[in-house]
C-alpha cells in the first residue's frame, strides 16, 4: 500500500493541466509532497524532462526567482519553505477556491471583501433613518428620488430622499477545523489529503483577512487527535492511522470552550466512518470493521455533548461510503448541525460558502 505519492499518476497529470503557471505547480506539489521543497523542485524537474511541462521554462531560473523572493530559504537541512512562502500558499489556496466558487456560481452569497468590517450590504433597500451609516447610502436612488420630488434637476435633496441598502452585522466566531488524517486519505491512490490541506490553508486566509476577529483552530485526528499551527499546515502527512473521530471531536470541544467568542462551532472533513476510540483509562478500542457499537455510541455521546454546548458541528464527507453517510446522518441529527458530500474538486467552495453564510446575523 503507498503513503508518498513519488510516481506519475494520471489524476496529478489532469490537476497539474488545469495549472496556469509554474508558480501554481509549484504551490500545488508542495502541498502534495508535505511542504518538503527539494522534492517539489526534483518532481518539477522530472515533469519537464516528461514532457509535462514546457521546456521553455527554465526551473533553475525558477528557483532563484523563489530563493530572492524569500519563498523559499536554504537552511543547515537544505531548501526550507519561508514564512513568505507560507503565506503565499494560503493565499494561492485562497484564490483558486474563490475563482472557481465565481466561476461556478456556487453558493447564493458574495464573500465580503473589507477586511476587518462587521457590515455587509445586501440588495434590499430602505429609507433612511437617523443613526445609519453614510457608507450605505444608495446614492443614484436618493438622487432619482429628488428629481422625481421636486421636479427638476437643481438637486435640492432632503433625508426623505434618501435610500439606503439594508445590510447584515457579522459577529465573532471560533471555529475549530478538524482535518482527518487516517490511512484512508490517500487509499487505493485517492488523494484527498492534498485538497483537504488546500482548502485548510484557503480557509485561514480567509479568517485572517476578511474576519480578524474570529478565531481559528486546526486539529488533525488519525489514532490520536493533536492540535497544529497555522504555519504547520503544509507539513501535515497522512499516516497508517485509524480513524479516532471521538478524540477529535473531544479536543476540538475543550479547546472551543476555552474561546471568549459567545458563537462557536466545528468543520470536520473527513472520509471515513470512526474506527477507533480513546476509552476513559487511555487505552484505544479500534475496530475497521464496518460500523462497531462502541465505537459509534461514544463517537456520537461527543456530538450530543457538543449541542448542549451550543456547539454545532458541520461535516464534509470527501466519500460516498456508506458506513461513513450513515453514521454522519445519525451524528447531524444528534447534533442539529450540517453535514454535505462533495468531490475534492467542490470541497473548498462547501467549506467557504458555509461559513461565510451560517455566521451572518441579519442587523436590527
Amino acid at each position: 500500500m503507498r503513503f508518498v505519492y513519488s510516481e506519475w499518476d494520471d489524476e496529478l497529470f489532469e490537476k497539474l493541466r488545469s495549472l496556469a503557471n509554474l508558480m501554481a505547480i509549484f504551490n500545488y506539489l508542495l502541498i502534495r509532497f508535505n511542504g518538503d521543497v527539494e522534492e517539489t523542485l526534483k518532481m518539477m524537474e522530472k515533469l519537464q524532462q516528461q514532457g509535462y511541462i514546457d521546456s521553455k521554462y527554465d526551473l533553475d531560473e525558477f528557483r532563484k526567482q523563489l530563493e530572492q523572493s524569500r519563498i523559499i530559504k536554504m537552511t543547515g537541512r537544505g531548501l526550507k519553505l519561508g514564512t513568505r512562502g507560507e503565506k503565499q500558499l494560503r493565499q494561492d489556496a485562497f484564490d483558486q477556491i474563490f475563482q472557481k466558487m465565481k466561476a461556478s456560481g456556487t453558493g447564493q452569497h458574495a464573500l465580503p471583501y473589507e477586511g476587518g468590517s462587521s457590515e455587509e450590504l445586501l440588495p434590499e433597500k430602505r429609507e433612511f433613518t437617523f443613526g445609519d451609516n453614510y457608507r450605505s447610502i444608495d446614492y443614484g436612488n436618493s438622487l432619482f428620488n429628488t428629481i422625481k420630488r421636486s421636479g427638476d434637476f437643481d438637486l435640492n435633496m432632503i433625508e426623505g430622499d434618501l435610500e439606503v441598502f439594508e445590510s447584515e452585522k457579522s459577529t465573532s466566531c471560533a471555529t475549530v477545523l478538524m482535518i482527518d488524517v487516517s490511512h484512508s486519505m490517500i487509499l487505493y491512490g485517492e488523494d484527498r489529503i492534498t485538497p483537504a490541506k488546500q482548502v485548510a490553508m484557503a480557509f485561514t486566509e480567509l479568517i485572517l483577512t476578511k474576519y480578524p476577529k474570529d478565531e481559528l483552530s486546526i486539529v488533525t485526528f488519525g489514532d490520536t487527535a493533536r492540535q497544529i499551527h497555522i504555519k504547520d499546515l503544509p507539513y501535515v502527512a497522512v499516516g497508517p492511522y485509524h480513524t479516532n473521530t471521538q478524540a477529535g471531536l473531544r479536543m476540538a470541544r475543550q479547546i472551543l470552550l476555552s474561546r471568549k467568542h459567545v458563537n462557536k462551532q466545528i468543520f470536520m472533513i473527513t472520509d471515513g466512518k470512526p474506527s477507533m476510540i480513546t476509552r476513559a483509562n487511555g487505552q484505544l478500542y479500534r475496530n475497521p470493521m464496518g460500523l462497531d457499537p462502541m465505537i459509534v455510541n461514544r463517537t456520537l455521546d461527543e456530538a450530543v455533548i457538543c449541542r448542549k454546548k451550543k456547539i454545532p458541528i458541520t461535516t464534509f464527507m470527501v466519500t460516498d461510503d456508506p458506513y461513513l453517510q450513515k453514521f454522519i446522518q445519525r451524528l447531524t441529527e444528534l447534533n442539529r448541525g450540517r453535514a454535505y458530500f462533495s468531490s475534492v474538486d467542490n470541497l473548498g467552495s462547501y467549506v467557504i460558502w458555509d461559513f461565510v453564510a451560517h455566521r451572518r446575523k441579519r442587523g436590527a
